[in-house]
């Protein structure tokens, strides 16, 4: 969307959000009136996918495949959790408590990772959270008692934590503003990409050899060297690239990041908590559908293994189609009422997704899931629009992970609930209890939260993200120096759209 107007100075022009020094009435008042859908064309997704060039999808593919391991490492876990208990002579309780582990440090990881990713580059972080995959991976496959595997978990939360943020700037800060909503949409589901690729290499490789769940994590640590040798012949994002070359023009590149760190601080403070808000909402909302569902099919319903596991797939395939759709819908709709209208067809849902007891509840779980991974969909854009430009990276990990954090006890609250309603027990003498009824209270709770939030915060669709339209950086270095950094890349630019090349020579 072009805001560049005659007689307007082209510095000051779209640098800030539309809220952007309203008072806290006006602010209020405007959120009925800027949730009305901008209606901007619909383009043909054909048209936005070709006006990506090897860049682009050079970045795109590299985090999107990264995020999708990075899911199925964390799910080895759960998929392997009675054979973890059997072999460590634990409870199913005792090695869940690995994945409460993984949950907890993640933040630990995305804030040191961020704040590297922002200050030294991409790149380089990257690599080295996917060097701690591969130790951290084959180590969980050779632990040999309880507190080996805690530990080798506990460190592999810290790596996880770190690559969300990075791999969303990597595929995302650079491309067109028109395809920002569709390939979002694409990225986040490569979370239920990886879920349904450890389930399926789960099938072929646990208890498949003498090794038991062993090869399983063995097998995960290969991919992270093929992202390794890729991510090597890569350079740096474009944007990255133009935020070093204003530093390096504003006298120094740590000096500058501290100013725009302190600029950051002082605007954003209050938007990054409202993030972290946020993200606690989602991640509740991808939990509580999530998490006990598979209990309810196999306690409550009677369904057996197969019929669970044809449930759960087509349950995930709805999350990639709905994450992919959405997305795409965002970009012509708006971010928040998008969101909002995603969390209304989930909360109307939720009777079905909870109390149709035969096949048919198949069916429904692809759209349930569809509407809360449609949701979903929309975050890493909405979250790199609303970012600092200089700390977009850790702004995006952070708050997606301290949301993570506050959420991991999702499962603990429903279990809690579902106590209250009580089941006759199986035949063996197993506990039941109507998690129907529970997760729909629970779910109806997330949706009345995530909407309120989602209504009441801001937005900043088609915001330009480059160096030259960053508030932030006119106020740490001024506009000439800003104009420098740019006018500087955009001479220097090659015809594949990767401007690193043309900067080697200032190679930090």
């Amino acid at each position: 969307m072009d805001t560049t107007h005659q007689g307007v100075d082209p510095y000051e022009a779209n640098i800030h959000p539309p809220h952007h020094g309203m008072s806290t009435g006006k602010y209020l008042a405007t959120r009925f009136t800027s949730l009305k859908p901008p209606m901007r064309k619909a383009p043909n997704p054909i048209r936005l996918l070709r006006m990506l060039n090897r860049h682009h999808w050079n970045c795109f593919f590299l985090a999107f495949w990264a995020w999708t391991w990075d899911a199925f490492d964390f799910f080895t876990v759960s998929l392997t959790a009675s054979d973890l208990a059997e072999e460590f002579d634990k409870s199913i309780t005792d090695i869940t408590f690995g994945i409460t582990l993984v949950l907890m440090l993640r933040s630990v990881g995305s804030i040191a990772f961020g704040l590297a990713a922002d200050r030294y580059g991409r790149k380089w972080p990257f690599i080295i959270n996917n060097v701690l995959f591969i130790i951290l991976e084959l180590g969980t496959g050779f632990t040999k008692t309880y507190s080996q595997f805690l530990a080798a978990r506990a460190l592999f939360g810290i790596a996880m934590g770190g690559l969300y943020g990075n791999a969303a700037a990597t595929a995302l800060e650079d491309i067109p503003d028109e395809a920002r909503g569709l390939l979002s949409g694409l990225y986040q589901q490569g979370y239920a990409t990886g879920y349904l690729l450890a389930a399926a290499f789960a099938r072929g490789l646990v208890n498949t050899t003498p090794h038991g769940w062993r090869p399983l994590f063995w097998f995960g640590a290969g991919p992270p060297v093929i992202f390794i040798v890729w991510r090597l012949f890569m350079g740096e994002t474009n944007l990255y690239v133009e935020h070093q070359e204003l530093r390096r023009a504003n006298g120094g590149v740590g000096k500058t990041f501290m100013a725009e760190g302190k600029v950051a601080l002082k605007r954003h403070w209050l938007l990054l908590v409202y993030l972290v808000l946020l993200m606690a909402g989602f991640n509740f909302m991808s939990h509580g559908s999530q998490d006990l569902y598979p209990t309810l099919l196999k306690n409550q319903f009677g369904f057996n293994p197969d019929m669970v596991t044809v449930t759960q797939v087509v349950a995930n395939a709805g999350a990639i189609c709905g994450g992919t759709t959405i997305g795409f819908l965002s970009q012509i709709f708006g971010r928040r009422f998008t969101i909002i209208t995603m969390c209304i067809l989930g909360g109307a849902l939720l009777y079905p997704y909870g109390f149709v007891t035969n096949e048919r509840i198949i069916a429904v779980a692809f759209f349930e899931q569809f509407a809360v991974q449609g949701a979903w969909g929309v975050i890493p854009v909405h979250l790199m629009e609303l970012s600092p430009g200089a700390f977009r990276t850790f702004v995006v990990g952070t708050a997606y992970q301290l949301g993570n954090l506050v959420s991991s006890a999702s499962s603990t609250i429903e279990a809690t609930i579902g106590e209250r309603f009580p089941l006759p027990p199986l035949e063996n003498g197993a506990e039941r209890f109507n998690y129907g009824i529970v997760i729909a209270i629970f779910m109806a709770a997330v949706y009345a939260y995530v909407i309120l939030l989602t209504f009441l915060g801001p937005e900043h669709l088609g915001r330009q993200m480059d160096v030259d339209h960053d508030a932030d950086a006119h106020e740490a270095t001024g506009h000439a120096f800003t104009s420098k950094a740019v006018e500087h890349n955009r001479a220097s630019g090659s015809e594949d759209g990767d401007i690193e090349k043309a900067t080697t020579s200032h190679s930090q």
